[in-house]
C-alpha cells in the first residue's frame, strides 16, 4: 500500500516518489486530484496494476515518469490525451503490447518535447490509421528502442518531428531496407541510433546533417567497403566533419580503413567485427579526441608502434583484439594514455610481458589473452589488480607462481581467467567476492582448500581443469548457491563428492570427469534441474545408475557416465532426457536390453538441428559507458570418436552421440532406435548384443560413425547402408555375419574382421583410402578402380588382386608379428617410409 502524508495537497506542484519499493501496489485514483501538479515521477517504484482515468484531470502536468513499473496489464491509454500540457513522458519498460492505439494517443500531445517508450514492445503502427492525425510539431527526443517497429514507423515519425528534432533512436526493432530521404532534411538532429536491425545499405543522406554527432549503425547486416561509406557521410551539401560517434561495429563492411582526417572531432570509432583488411590507417593516430577505439574481430594486420599513439592521450578504451596484428613497443615506452580497458587478445605482444602495462594504474578491463607472452610475470603487475573488474592472461606460455591475491581486486565481482599457460604450485588465497575464475591447463598442484575462503556467493563460474590438483573435495559448496558452471575434469581428486555440493541448486554445467572419486552417485544432484551437461567419466563411481536422472533432470543435453563401475540396467526413465544429444555410458558393467524408449529422444530425431543451451554467457559490466564484457563459456566433454578420444567444445551442441560400448547389455537392439535420424555416432561395441540388423538402419542418414563389433550379430548386411552418404566409418568386425558386403559411398575406413563374407564389390571405389579385412578369412575381389586407396591390409586372407596394376607392394615390417601386408598407390614417393608410416598408423 501507498501512504501518502499531508503533502499531497491540492496545490502541491511536485510528486518525486521514484526508486521506492510498493510492492505492487496501484497509484491511488486521488492523485488525479491534485490539479496544480506539474511533475510526477514514480520510476522503480514497484507499482503495479491499471493506472486510474483520474490521471487525466492532471491538465497542467508537464513530466511524467512511470519507467520501470508493472501498470499496463489492463486498462487503456485514453487518459493519457487529456494531458495537455505534458511535455516530457517516459514510459520505458512498460509493457505496451496491448496498446495498439498508442501512436494516435501520443499524437493528441501536442506540447511534448521529449518521448521515452525504449522496451515497451510496442506493436508496429497501422499506416490507414496516421490520415487523419493531427501531431506535434515540438518534439526533439525520440526513444522509441527495442520494440517491434517496422518500416511503417517512418510516417509518424516525420509527422512528429521538426527542425526541432535533437535525438532519434530506433534502435533494437524491425527495420529493414532504405531510410526516407527525409531524415536528411533534420538539421537539428545531433543522434540517430538505429542499432541491429536489418537496414543493410548505409543511408546515402548522412552527409547533410550537418548537426549531426553520434551516429550508431552496428549490427545491421551493412555491406560495401568502409571508404564508401566514409565518403558518403563526409561528402553532401555540408561536409559533416562534427561527428563524434560513429558505431559500426558487427556488419559486412569490407575493405581498408580510410584515411579519417575529416573527422577531427570523432571520440568514438567502433569497427569491430566485420571484414576490414589491410593496416590501420595512420590517420587513426591522428585523432586527438579520440576516445574508444574498437576494431577487433577484423582480417586487420601490421605492426603498431609506438609512434601510433603518441597523439591519442584521451584515449581510454582501446580494443584490437582477434586481428593479426604486431604490438612493437620500446621496452621502457610510457604512453601518452590511461586506459580503463584492454582488449588486446590475439595480438602479438611477447615474448616478453608488456612493461608499459605498469603506467596504467586506472584499468578495470585487461585482455592480453593468446598474445605470445613467454615470461614470468612481474610482482609490480599485481598491484595493479585492485580496481580490476575483468582479468584475461590466459592462452599465452607465462611461468611462475600465483601471489596472495586475496587483498587484491577490490572492484564488485571480479572475473579472473589465467587458464592455458604454465602457472605452478599451490593456489593461494583469492578475492573472497570473485564471480569466476578459470586457472585450467596449468600445473597448479595440491588442494582446494582455497575455495573456502571465497565467501561472497557471487561465483558463477569455476574451471579448475586440467592441473595437478589432488585431494579430497573441500564440503564448504553451500556458499556457491549461484554456481552455474563447475569443471574439476583431469586432476587427482579422489573420495566421494561431499553433501554440501546439495547446495549447487543452480549448477548448469557439472564435469568432473578423470578423477578418482569414489561412491555411489549423491541424490542430492536432483536438485539441479538446470542442468544441461554432467560429466562424470573416468572416475571409480559404483552402485546401479539413478532412476532421479530422468525424473529430475529435465534440460539435460549432454549425460556421461563412461569408465565408471555402474551395474544394473539402463533405468527406462532415462527415456524421459528430451533434449539429450550425448548419453555415453560406455565401460561400465551394465545389462540388461536396450530400452526401445530411447526413440523418445527427441533432441536425436531431428536432422541438422543444433542445441545452444550448452553455451553459457556472462556479462561483465564495465561500468564505462555502459559498457558490457562478454564471457562466454563452451561446456567440454571427452568422447570416444572413430577409435580414439577427443574433448569437443565450441562444436558440441551440433553433434549427437550415442555409446554404449564395452558393457554386458544383451538381447536385439530395438527398431526404435532408428528413429533417431540424427544421431551422428552410434557405438555399441563390445557388449553381448544378438540378433540381425534391421534394414531401417538406412533411416540414420546423420550417421558417421557406427560401430557394432564384438557381439553376437548374425545375418546379412543391409544393403539399406548404402545410402548412409555421411557415413565414414563403419566397423562390424568379430560378428556373425554372411552374405554379401553391400556397396557404401563415403567410407573412409571399414573393418569387416573374422567373418566370411562371399564379396563382390566391397565400396565405392572413389571413397575410400583405407580397407581393414586383417584376420579375415574372406575371398574377395576388389574393383580395379581404387584410384584413392592408400592402405590394403588382407594378412591371412585370400585377395584376388590381380587387376591392380598401378600399386605397388609396401616392404613387409617384421617387427610385429602381425604387422599388416599391404597394397598402395605406386605414384606415392618413398614407398618403404609411406608402408612404414602406414603399418604404425594402423597398429596405433
Amino acid at each position: 500500500m501507498i501512504i501518502l502524508y499531508t503533502k499531497w495537497a491540492t496545490n502541491y506542484i511536485n510528486g518525486c516518489l521514484f526508486w521506492n519499493n510498493f510492492s505492487g501496489s496501484p497509484i491511488p485514483e486521488f492523485i488525479g486530484s491534485l490539479s496544480k501538479l506539474s511533475e510526477l515521477a514514480l520510476s522503480s517504484a514497484q507499482l503495479a496494476g491499471p493506472i486510474p482515468h483520474q490521471l487525466g484531470n492532471l491538465s497542467r502536468l508537464q513530466v511524467l515518469d512511470l519507467r520501470f513499473n508493472n501498470l499496463f496489464s489492463s486498462g487503456n491509454l485514453d487518459w493519457l490525451s487529456y494531458l495537455s500540457s505534458l511535455r516530457y513522458l517516459d514510459l520505458g519498460d512498460c509493457k505496451l503490447n496491448k496498446f495498439s492505439n498508442w501512436f494516435q494517443v501520443l499524437s493528441n500531445l501536442r506540447s511534448l518535447t521529449t518521448l521515452y517508450l525504449g522496451h515497451c514492445d510496442l506493436p508496429p503502427i497501422s499506416t490507414p490509421s496516421l490520415l487523419h492525425l493531427n501531431y506535434s510539431k515540438s518534439l526533439e527526443v525520440i526513444d522509441l528502442s527495442n520494440n517491434y517497429l517496422t518500416n511503417s514507423i517512418y510516417p509518424w515519425l516525420l509527422n512528429v518531428s521538426s527542425n526541432l528534432v535533437d535525438h532519434i533512436d530506433l534502435g533494437s526493432n524491425r527495420l529493414h531496407g532504405s531510410i526516407p530521404v527525409a531524415f536528411g532534411h533534420m538539421a537539428s538532429l545531433r543522434y540517430l541510433g538505429l542499432l541491429s536491425n536489418r537496414l543493410r545499405e548505409v543511408p546515402k543522406f548522412l552527409g547533410n546533417m550537418s548537426s549531426l554527432k553520434m551516429l550508431v549503425l552496428s549490427y545491421n547486416e551493412l555491406r560495401g567497403e568502409l571508404s564508401e561509406f566514409i565518403q558518403n557521410v563526409s561528402s553532401g551539401s555540408t561536409k559533416n566533419s562534427s561527428l563524434e560517434w560513429l558505431y559500426l561495429a558487427s556488419n559486412e563492411i569490407t575493405g581498408t580503413i580510410p584515411n579519417l582526417g575529416g573527422f577531427p572531432s570523432l571520440q568514438i570509432l567502433s569497427l569491430e567485427s566485420n571484414r576490414l583488411t589491410g593496416t590501420i590507417s595512420k590517420s587513426v593516430g591522428q585523432l586527438f579526441k579520440l576516445e574508444l577505439l574498437l576494431l577487433s574481430g577484423n582480417l586487420l594486420r601490421g605492426v603498431i608502434s609506438e609512434a601510433f599513439f603518441s597523439n591519442l592521450s584521451s584515449l581510454d578504451t582501446l580494443d584490437l583484439s582477434d586481428n593479426s596484428l604486431t604490438l612493437k613497443f620500446s621496452h621502457d615506452w610510457t604512453p601518452p594514455f590511461k586506459l580503463f580497458n584492454i582488449f588486446l587478445g590475439s595480438c602479438k605482444i611477447g615474448p616478453r610481458f608488456p612493461k608499459w602495462l605498469q603506467s596504467q594504474n586506472q584499468t578495470v578491463a585487461l585482455d592480453v589473452s593468446n598474445a605470445g607472452i613467454s615470461d614470468i610475470v612481474p610482482d609490480w603487475f599485481w598491484d595493479l589488480t585492485n580496481q580490476l573488474y575483468y582479468l584475461n592472461l590466459s592462452n599465452n606460455e607465462m611461468k611462475g607462481k600465483l601471489p596472495d591475491l586475496s587483498r587484491k581486486f577490490d572492484s564488485y565481482g571480479p572475473g579472473i581467467d589465467v587458464s592455458s599457460n604454465q602457472f605452478e604450485g599451490p593456489i593461494p588465497l583469492l578475492p573472497p567476492n570473485v564471480s569466476s575464475l578459470n586457472l585450467s591447463q596449468n600445473k597448479f598442484s595440491g588442494s582446494i582448500s582455497f575455495l573456502c575462503s571465497i565467501s561472497s556467493h557471487l561465483l558463477t563460474y569455476l574451471d579448475l581443469s586440467n592441473n595437478l590438483l589432488s585431494g579430497r573435495l573441500p564440503d564448504c559448496w553451500f556458499q556457491f548457491d549461484s554456481l552455474a558452471i563447475l569443471n574439476l575434469a583431469n586432476n587427482s581428486f579422489f573420495g566421494e563428492i561431499p553433501d554440501s555440493m546439495s547446495f549447487l541448486r543452480n549448477i548448469r554445467s557439472l564435469s568432473l570427469y578423470n578423477n578418482s572419486l569414489t561412491g555411489g552417485l549423491p541424490s542430492f544432484f536432483m536438485n539441479g534441474s538446470q542442468l544441461t551437461l554432467m560429466d562424470l567419466g573416468k572416475n571409480g563411481l559404483s552402485g546401479e545408475i539413478p532412476t532421479w536422472i530422468g525424473e529430475s533432470l529435465p534440460n539435460l543435453v549432454v549425460l556421461s557416465l563412461r569408465s565408471n563401475k555402474f551395474h544394473g540396467n539402463i533405468p527406462f526413465q532415462l527415456c524421459y532426457l528430451s533434449h539429450i544429444q550425448i548419453l555415453d555410458l560406455s565401460l561400465n558393467n551394465i545389462s540388461g536390453i536396450i530400452p526401445k524408449c530411447f526413440h523418445n529422444f527427441s533432441a536425436m530425431t531431428k536432422e541438422k538441428s543444433s542445441n545452444l543451451s550448452i553455451i553459457s554467457n556472462y556479462y561483465y559490466n564495465l561500468g564505462l559507458r555502459g559498457m558490457l564484457m562478454p564471457l562466454i563459456y563452451f561446456d567440454k566433454i571427452t568422447v570416444t570418436w572413430k577409435g580414439g578420444q577427443y574433448e569437443y567444445k565450441s562444436i558440441l551442441g551440433l553433434i549427437k552421440i550415442i555409446d554404449l560400448s564395452s558393457n554386458k547389455l544383451g538381447g536385439e537392439v530395438p527398431e526404435e532406435i532408428m528413429d533417431l535420424v540424427g544421431l551422428v555416432a552410434l557405438n555399441l561395441s563390445n557388449n553381448n548384443l544378438t540378433g540381425q540388423i534391421t534394414p531401417r538402419i538406412g533411416q540414420l542418414k546423420s550417421l558417421d560413425f557406427l560401430d557394432l563389433s564384438i557381439n553376437h550379430f548374425f545375418g546379412g548386411i543391409p544393403s539399406s547402408l548404402s545410402r548412409l552418404r555421411l557415413l565414414s566409418v563403419m566397423d562390424l568386425s568379430y560378428n556373425n555375419f554372411s552374405g554379401k558386403i553391400p556397396k557404401g559411398t563415403q567410407l573412409q575406413r571399414f573393418k569387416l574382421l573374422q567373418k566370411f563374407m562371399a564379396g563382390i564389390p566391397l565400396i565405392n571405389p572413389k571413397a575410400a583410402p583405407v580397407i581393414d579385412l586383417i584376420n579375415s578369412p574372406a575371398t574377395l575381389e576388389l574393383p580395379p578402380d581404387l584410384t584413392r586407396l592408400l592402405l590394403l591390409v588382407y594378412l591371412r586372407n585370400i585377395l584376388l588382386i590381380r587387376t591392380f596394376s598401378n600399386l605397388s607392394p609396401c616392404e613387409t615390417v617384421p617387427a610385429e608379428q602381425n604387422s599388416p601386408q599391404a597394397t598402395m598407390d605406386a605414384a606415392v614417393p618413398s614407398v618403404p617410409d609411406l608402408c612404414s608410416f602406414l603399418n604404425a598408423f594402423l597398429a596405433a
